[in-house]
């Protein structure tokens, strides 16, 4: 038998309420996704294609060597010309034994785009390749941009969706929106696809920051 009177059974409900909202809002604030802050002589491994590469810039000026020098850390330019999601999947597991990264950053599916292969392939060897690298150690998904020719010609370009997708589903950390930002501006690119030296260098500095934020980089 209830014996409380409405209106105190009234306050004690609203009050439970919003006690529960104000745990959650805090939870909500501390749980950000942070990495495990990398030891000094943690490896990076970029996998990737050409924009891993560096193609369009000079000698000794992708991002993956920039990155090395802006974080103090080895970084291994794991970046093939043309390379695919296919192909990057074949060549993970010797490049994870063969160098024992800290952190695999994954930026591959542009020339999957370009070439309008089956969105089915490229979803399942992309997601393959992130479980595979984070079963091992600490894993970034880089987003590529949707390669329309209006937006390259506007430049406009947008990240592709399928990477928000595929880090929503994996639980592995996106950096979004850095191919995007450098290609979609002319004074950044080499050509419509490729960035030159100065837009390696600002996704390399846009990467580290990120990185920093997340607290995989001291």
């Amino acid at each position: 038998m209830d014996i409380l009177p409405h209106p105190l059974r009234r306050r004690l409900v609203l009050g439970s309420l919003s006690s529960a909202l104000l745990l959650a809002t805090a939870c909500s604030k501390t749980t950000k996704p942070t990495g495990k802050t990398l030891a000094k002589d943690a490896t990076l491994l970029c996998l990737g294609d050409s924009l891993t590469f560096g193609l369009g810039a000079a000698a000794g000026t992708s991002y993956p060597q920039v990155l090395e020098q802006l974080t103090g850390h080895v970084v291994q330019n794991a970046g093939i010309n043309g390379d695919t999601t296919a192909g990057a999947l074949a060549r993970l597991p010797g490049l994870l034994q063969g160098n024992a990264p800290g952190l695999v950053l994954v930026s591959i599916g542009g020339n999957d785009f370009l070439r309008n292969m089956p969105p089915e392939g490229t979803r399942s060897a992309l997601k393959q390749i992130v479980q595979m690298a984070s079963a091992n150690t600490q894993t970034v998904l880089i987003a590529q941009p949707r390669p329309v020719l209006m937006a390259l010609a506007t430049g406009s370009l947008k990240d592709h969706d399928l990477y928000a997708e595929i880090a929503a589903e994996t639980g592995v950390p996106l950096f979004a929106g850095g191919w995007s930002y450098v290609l979609s501006r002319p004074e950044l690119r080499s050509d419509q696809v490729h960035a030159n030296t100065e837009g390696y260098k600002v996704f390399a500095e846009r990467l580290a920051e990120w990185l920093r934020e997340k607290k995989y980089i001291a």
